[in-house]
């Protein structure tokens, strides 16, 4: 049975799941019904961060652009979210991922959220849950609440160490300004 987190509450992922070495982060959602005419498409990302909180290389920033980073692979672009369960997936490697990464964020934007006008605040039922690669067993879920409005990337949340043990903290923050705002604040030079 998965444990279920409210924002800001952390667990320890590995010490109470010895021999975990490979997870899958599933993230979903749903939108809800909107005068707009374009699709929603939502987009799931990661920051492989170091001590200092920013991106060390590029590469290290995996999203529909750059599907790989050691020890972290996206497994591609849902364009609509259609269908039940998870609507995009990170797998994730720990014993792989470098050891100057200090924390993986994950995060979900909006793409071309602006010219779309769209925001979270019209998405419903988000969610993302760690999945353990060897069981599919559930071992984490996070609900997002519906509190966003005009954001338009949320940092959903992040696994990061703490000596030889891996952690998950429940975030749910909202930020205006898509990816792009993101991937600043992360430490990457994007136009």
């Amino acid at each position: 049975m998965a444990i279920s987190l409210q924002k800001g509450q952390r667990i320890d992922l590995t010490k109470g799941n010895p021999g975990l070495s490979k997870i899958i982060v599933g993230l979903g959602w749903d939108t809800n019904k909107y005068d707009g005419q374009a699709d929603f498409d939502l987009d799931a990302a990661a920051f492989l961060l170091d001590q200092t909180g920013k991106v060390a290389k590029d590469t290290n920033f995996v999203f529909y652009g750059n599907l790989k980073a050691t020890g972290v692979e996206h497994t591609g672009d849902n364009l609509t979210g259609e269908g039940e369960g998870d609507d995009e997936q990170i797998k994730v490697d720990l014993k792989a991922v470098e050891p100057d990464v200090d924390k993986i964020a994950f995060t979900v934007t909006i793409y071309d959220a602006e010219s779309r006008r769209q925001s979270f605040g019209q998405v419903s039922n988000a969610f993302i849950r760690i999945v353990d690669a060897n069981t599919n067993q559930e071992l984490v879920r996070y609900d997002l609440g519906e509190d966003y409005s005009i954001e338009t990337a949320i940092v959903v949340a992040e696994l990061y160490r703490s000596g030889t043990e891996w952690k998950f903290n429940a975030v749910g923050s909202g930020f205006a300004g898509g990816l792009a705002a993101l991937a600043r604040n992360y430490g990457l030079n994007v136009k």
